[in-house]
């Protein structure tokens, strides 16, 4: 089959479109054929092994998985011996921890749910890994409720475009961070006010939000917090990108928060996907009934998928990017 590998760490330049075996399955995991897998800054930090405290869980000199790839959505063609939730033919999507960016995946059954029915696989492969850190951020962390106020740093993003939608969809009004060229893209999410982050800082309106989601990561918990009512949760999602070498800025953020949190009113919390079906189940639900769609930026072939990343790391996409298979 063809697959996107890597033999070390580096720039897009590592990724390779090579003929490889196809992965094998154990008594719970399902073997898909993969029509589509999306693009997130996950692929990134694994590809470059940046920052260097990713690689304890990615391989310290190279990549265990060489493959490169989380989120799927796809067709079931064999199941394990003790699979009870799938069937060769079931359409599913999740994710795969021995890679996606391939003909076929592996994943063990937890990691998978079928896919909303109402949406392409494209779509569909968009959906995991960000909208489970949005459903944590919207429904664990920052625990939204009818007439809650919410911020949404970097909404047009992958994470920031379903959390905008979740945290609608639990009765919020939203207020979305974006640049102006994406105004009008967030609106049709859901957000009923924009703030211009060229122009304006999240603390404009003073500490009014119950909830503010970062997905950017860039900016001090000083300044968040001037945002958030004095009781108000601050979900820190973002920042894969404002790194140095050892840490990123979120990884800081991270670690200080729920140290700071014990000295003030506020809820400061960091967020992460737990990949499992039962969440993906919820996020079906959502876009099944039409609360929350999927928005795809551009696709791409699999053989182009350098090219993706180049493009999500340089090109600000609007909702995500999908490589095609």
């Amino acid at each position: 089959m063809r697959a996107i590998v890597q033999d070390s760490y580096g720039p897009a330049d590592v990724l390779q479109l090579r003929d490889i075996d196809r992965p094998a399955i154990g008594d719970e995991d399902v073997l898909v054929q993969v029509r589509a897998a999306g693009v997130d800054p996950g692929v990134w930090i694994f590809m470059t092994g940046r920052p260097y405290l990713a690689r304890l869980a990615s391989g310290l000199r190279r990549p265990r998985v060489p493959v490169r790839g989380r989120d799927l959505a796809g067709v079931v063609v064999a199941v394990g011996a003790r699979v009870t939730r799938f069937r060769p033919g079931d359409e599913v999507y999740g994710t795969s921890p021995r890679g996606s960016y391939a003909e076929f995946a592996s994943a063990p059954q937890r990691r998978l749910a079928r896919k909303p029915a109402n949406v392409s696989f494209a779509q569909a492969a968009a959906v995991p890994v960000s909208g489970m850190t949005a459903l944590r951020a919207v429904r664990d962390s920052g625990e939204v409720r009818p007439g809650h106020r919410v911020l949404v740093i970097g909404a047009s993003g992958g994470v920031g475009s379903l959390a905008v939608q979740i945290a609608t969809a639990y009765g919020a009004t939203v207020t979305a961070v974006c640049a102006p060229a994406k105004a009008d893209f967030v609106r049709s999410l859901g957000a009923e006010d924009v703030l211009d982050y060229t122009s304006e800082e999240v603390d404009r309106d003073g500490p009014v939000y119950d909830v503010v989601i970062d997905t950017g990561g860039d900016r001090p918990l000083s300044l968040l917090r001037r945002a958030l009512t004095p009781r108000g949760t601050l979900a820190l999602v973002g920042g894969a990108y404002t790194r140095g070498p050892v840490l990123s800025g979120y990884d800081r953020q991270m670690f200080r928060a729920p140290l700071l949190s014990v000295f003030v009113g506020q809820r400061l919390r960091s967020v992460s996907a737990v990949e499992r079906a039962e969440d993906l189940d919820e996020l079906r639900n959502l876009i099944e009934s039409g609360a929350v769609t999927p928005a795809v930026d551009r696709t791409y072939p699999l053989a182009e998928a350098a090219d993706a990343i180049r493009h999500l790391r340089n090109g600000h996409p609007a909702g995500k990017l999908v490589l095609t298979i």
